[in-house]
């Protein structure tokens, strides 16, 4: 079968979203390390745990919310557990499992964080963009998530929104 090569419009699209994908973590990532001494990754986990029920999840359970493996999130967690923001223990229901809770100096951390993140999506993502290309934004995410996410790994996320 003859491959379906991109059209000029096509490539022009393509080429534009893989820029912003390659650009827009190191942004996000640069801002929250100089403002926060945190990774986008260790805020992520962070955020993740702060809006869990009693700041609990599962390791198994923030490693599918973060889209990463285990053993990158355990390293994670490692540092974040070093610098007293989060606390690992056995989970109560199945001794074989671990859990991740977020400290009371974690959830000051991700608090104090918060406002310089968000400014940060606003000042790359949402205020170049007018109130109708953030809803062709959102409706095209909800497009590609479905060949992306198939297993709706990350479903709890982006659907929580409204």
């Amino acid at each position: 079968m003859e491959p379906r090569w991109l059209d000029a419009q096509e490539r022009a699209a393509w080429l534009r979203l893989i820029a912003v994908v390659e650009l827009l973590p190191s942004a996000l990532d640069a801002q929250l390390r100089r403002d926060s001494q945190l990774t986008h990754f260790d805020y992520y986990v962070l955020a993740m745990l702060s809006e869990s029920p009693e700041r609990t999840l599962r390791m198994t359970a923030l490693a599918a919310r973060t889209n990463a493996t285990l053993p990158r999130l355990s390293h994670v967690v490692r540092r974040l557990e070093d610098r007293g923001l989060v606390e690992r223990f056995p989970c109560p229901q199945d001794g074989r499992a671990t859990n991740a809770r977020l400290t009371p100096a974690g959830r000051d951390a991700v608090v104090a964080a918060a406002p310089g993140h968000v400014e940060a999506v606003r000042r790359h993502v949402l205020d170049p963009l007018s109130k109708q290309q953030v809803t062709q934004l959102r409706e095209i995410c909800d497009a590609l998530l479905p060949t992306l996410d198939p297993d709706r790994t990350l479903a709890p996320l982006y659907e929580s929104t409204t």
